[in-house]
Parts: structure tokens; C-alpha cells; sequence
């Protein structure tokens, strides 16, 4: 028991390891952050508000509604609070009972307020009013009726902008957890399954790679980060994918993979990152938007291929069984693509023998070589 335990830490700690070491996680999300940013390029983010206030989190936007409404409405009530005392409404400065006053039912500062939240909200309840004796009321009414039509209608925009953001839209397209290497149509290929969760299709949609790993150049030069592009395809091309089924996407592994000198028992050594990516347009929305995923050694799992899960039922309908979505069998692979591809040169070969794959009896004419055991 302890040690099923212990190996269940180790397992635990070696895949938040390789979650940290992540430059895009499996959701999508980029595991970068910024440092030393000079404090005058902060007011960038001030000047772009927009489209701050829509990447910033659900949290700091409802804080931000509820705050930017409280404080207009009392900022107003302030306003309407000194129109009041300057008429003298205020029930402590004991108004005559012939007073013309320029608010009705504003005696203080709780009912300025309240008067400030019906008139921008267009409540009206019949209670509070403004009267015809006081210009500056009638002004201050109208100002405040077009401000908060306008207000109104940002805060509407910038929630219905993070509702029907694209990076919703993304959550229904889903890659599978592991990639398989496997022949396909007499090739060595690396195969990713994605699907469309939705029945609306995907417009142009283009899907390709970035293989992410550390390179020392020729110059003495460390590159943190280096991006090798990585082709897929499916059976029906490259580009303009009719997205209406999940797909498998393939990647060759020939003399111009970065994978063509890996094995499958050096493939979970390598330090390296797949990301793939998938751009398209929404149908119902016309939003692009581009969903991402990576993929590290150990999510790579060599000699295994996806169940099938696309079928035909007897009343002529086709069915997707996302049952089998993620599940993978083995299949009979070459350790090497050096093997796959029956590439001689590079396999080792005694100096001194004879190719005897049969174990057929032969002679040998030349015994000076021979060790006598």
C-alpha cells in the first residue's frame, strides 16, 4: 500500500512538472509571464480599455458593473443634494409651507440618491420629481437621462462582447489527451483527433503545428524556444475542411520530420512541445477564432492507433461514438522510421559475417578470421 501511494506522488508531482513546463496547456492557455514592464507602458492598457474590460475575468467585470453604477448614481445624487440646498428643500432648513421646491420628495442626501438611481434607471415611481421652478434641476435631469442611456448601452456591449466571445466558441472544439505513432497508407505518421461538438460547422478551417524545444545554435547560441513547423493533414486535404465529423489528423514522418530521429525508446527522453492549432470561422457567429492544445513526449504514445468511431445505422444515419474518442489500441510499428523505411545505411551490420536470416547451414571459405572458443 505504501508504495502504490508513493508511486501515485511521484506520478502526481511528474505531471504537475510537465504542466509547468508548459508554453501552452491543454486548454488552450499560454504559461507566459511578462516582467519588467516600464510603468509608462501600463497607460497602453488604460488607453485600449475595451478590449481590456473584455479579456479581464467574469469577477472584475461584475465588480466593475456593480461598482461604475453605484458610484454614477451617487456621484448624481450629490449634484441633485446641492440643487436642493441651494433652493432651500433641505428639511433642515425648515422650507416654508408656500416653498417652491425643485425637487419634490428630496429632503436629504438618502432620498437625493434615490431620486438619482430612478432617473437613470427611468424607474420613476411618482414620488420624487423634478418641478418646472428650478432650470438647473430640468438641466441636470436631462444630462443625466442621455448619460445613462449611453451607459446603458457600454455596459450592455461589454457583457454581450464576453458572452459571445470566440474563446467560447473554442470550448466545443476538443482534441484528443494522447497522439499515436503508427503506419498509415504506407507511412510512418503522427496522428491527433479533433472534433466539432457542435453541428454547426466550421468555416475554412486550417489546422497546423509548432514544434517547441531548446536549440543550441552553430554560433555558440542557446534558443529558449524554437519553432519548427509541423504539417498535418486528413484524407480530405489540408485546407477548407469540411468539419461536420471528427477528424485524424497526420503528420509524415519522413527525412524532414523533427521525429524522424526519434525511437520509441528515446521519444519520452526528448524535451520537447507539440502544439497544434485550429483556425476557423463560426457559422452561426462568423467569429474567428483559433483553438490550441500541445502535446509533450509523454502525451505521445508510439505503436498504438484511435479506435474507429464513426458508423453507419440501419436506418441510414451516421453515428459518432465519442465513447471511443480518446481510446487507442495497439498496433504492430517499426521502433524506428530508420526501420519503417528499410533505410540500410543507417542500421548497424558486422564488419566481419554473413547475412543468415534462415539459420540455413553454410560454409564458410575463409576461416582465418574464426575465433576457436
Amino acid at each position: 500500500m505504501c508504495g502504490s501511494l508513493s508511486r501515485r506522488i511521484r506520478d502526481c508531482l511528474s505531471s504537475r512538472k510537465n504542466n509547468r513546463t508548459r508554453l501552452v496547456g491543454k486548454d488552450g492557455r499560454c504559461n507566459i509571464a511578462y516582467g519588467n514592464i516600464k510603468y509608462a507602458n501600463h497607460y497602453a492598457f488604460v488607453a485600449d480599455f475595451w478590449t481590456t474590460l473584455v479579456e479581464i475575468q467574469w469577477r472584475y467585470v461584475l465588480l466593475f458593473f456593480i461598482g461604475s453604477f453605484t458610484i454614477t448614481w451617487f456621484l448624481f445624487a450629490l449634484l441633485w443634494y446641492w440643487i436642493a440646498k441651494n433652493n432651500g428643500d433641505l428639511y433642515w432648513q425648515n422650507p416654508s409651507s408656500d416653498h417652491k421646491p425643485c425637487i419634490w420628495g428630496v429632503w436629504g442626501l438618502t432620498t437625493a440618491f434615490l431620486y438619482s438611481l430612478e432617473t437613470q434607471t427611468t424607474i420613476g415611481y411618482g414620488v420624487r420629481a423634478v418641478t418646472p421652478y428650478c432650470p438647473g434641476g430640468v438641466a441636470l435631469v436631462t444630462i443625466q437621462a442621455v448619460f445613462g442611456a449611453f451607459f446603458n448601452c457600454f455596459m450592455c456591449g461589454l457583457v454581450m462582447s464576453k458572452i459571445s466571445s470566440p474563446k467560447k466558441r473554442g470550448k466545443t472544439i476538443t482534441f484528443s489527451e494522447m497522439a499515436v505513432i503508427s503506419p498509415k497508407n504506407g507511412s510512418l505518421c503522427l496522428s491527433i483527433r479533433v472534433a466539432n461538438l457542435r453541428k454547426s460547422l466550421m468555416i475554412g478551417s486550417q489546422i497546423y503545428g509548432k514544434l517547441l524545444r531548446t536549440k543550441n545554435t552553430l554560433d555558440g547560441e542557446t534558443v529558449i524556444i524554437d519553432q519548427v513547423n509541423i504539417d498535418f493533414m486528413v484524407d480530405a486535404g489540408k485546407d477548407s475542411l469540411f468539419f461536420v465529423y471528427p477528424f485524424t489528423l497526420h503528420h509524415i514522418i519522413d527525412k524532414n520530420s523533427p521525429f524522424f530521429e526519434m525511437t520509441e525508446d528515446t521519444l519520452h527522453k526528448q524535451d520537447f512541445e507539440l502544439v497544434v492549432f485550429l483556425d476557423g470561422t463560426a457559422e452561426s457567429t462568423s467569429s474567428s477564432h483559433q483553438v490550441r492544445t500541445s502535446f509533450v513526449p509523454q502525451e505521445i504514445m508510439w505503436g498504438y492507433d484511435f479506435l474507429p468511431i464513426i458508423s453507419k445505422s440501419k436506418d441510414d444515419k451516421y453515428r459518432v461514438d465519442f465513447s471511443n474518442f480518446s481510446k487507442v489500441v495497439p498496433v504492430t510499428t517499426a521502433e524506428s522510421a530508420y526501420c519503417f523505411y528499410n533505410i540500410s545505411s543507417h542500421l548497424p551490420h558486422p564488419s566481419d559475417g554473413y547475412d543468415n536470416q534462415g539459420f540455413e547451414v553454410i560454409e564458410i571459405g575463409d576461416r582465418s578470421h574464426v575465433t576457436t572458443m
